[in-house]
């Protein structure tokens, strides 16, 4: 589950996103409270799409680009994760043959880079590691807007009108490509999986 990143302004609340990259035009340092806030997240949700090497690349890419660009920054929107987001998927996509190849190499080995070192979820990966080369394969084989949707929605933990914003569509096509990911992936998944999910 995504940590919960402050939306709004709240009487007494933490400043909204909006309120710090608008402060920290004038201050620099400012804009740290939204790495502070967006990083963890973000660095979890490439990571699982291009491996931890890759992720710290794309994180740091992604938050050079927004300070730079942080003056065209949109204030009527208090939360910066789907602007944030939208840049690091861009900068995925330019790596879409290294995201690809990672997930063959996940298909044919079923090692996931991402979940290496947690020892205490062993018990837990025992299942997943048997699916993960199918969940694998079934993720290169999506076309590459069907892909940054799920993957966005189901590891970027955004909603469906953050994950519009993100891509520049409207949520009627995020639902669309949703549908279609989750139908492809689960005909690509054993059966015993998909049948012990729905119960």
């Amino acid at each position: 589950m995504p940590e919960t990143v402050p939306r709004a302004s709240a009487p007494g609340g933490p400043e909204s996103d909006a309120v710090v990259v608008q402060r920290s035009l004038t201050d620099p340092a400012a804009f740290g409270e939204v790495f502070r806030r967006h990083a963890p997240a973000l660095h979890r949700y490439v990571a699982r799409r291009l491996g931890t090497a890759d992720a710290d690349d794309i994180v740091a890419e992604t938050f050079h680009t927004a300070f730079r660009r942080r003056h065209r920054y949109d204030t009527d929107r208090p939360d910066a994760r789907p602007w944030l987001w939208r840049i690091a998927t861009n900068l995925v996509r330019r790596r879409h043959r290294s995201e690809t190849r990672a997930y063959r190499a996940l298909a044919r080995t079923g090692s996931d880079p991402v979940m290496e070192g947690f020892a205490e979820r062993v018990a837990e990966r025992v299942d997943a590691t048997a699916l993960s080369g199918d969940l694998a394969s079934a993720l290169a084989r999506l076309s590459r807007g069907d892909r940054d949707t799920l993957l966005l929605i189901a590891w970027g933990g955004l909603t469906y009108g953050e994950t519009a914003q993100v891509l520049g569509v409207p949520t009627g096509t995020v639902r669309s490509r949703l549908h279609r990911a989750r139908t492809r992936v689960r005909a690509a998944l054993p059966a015993a999986f998909v049948k012990g999910t729905s119960q």
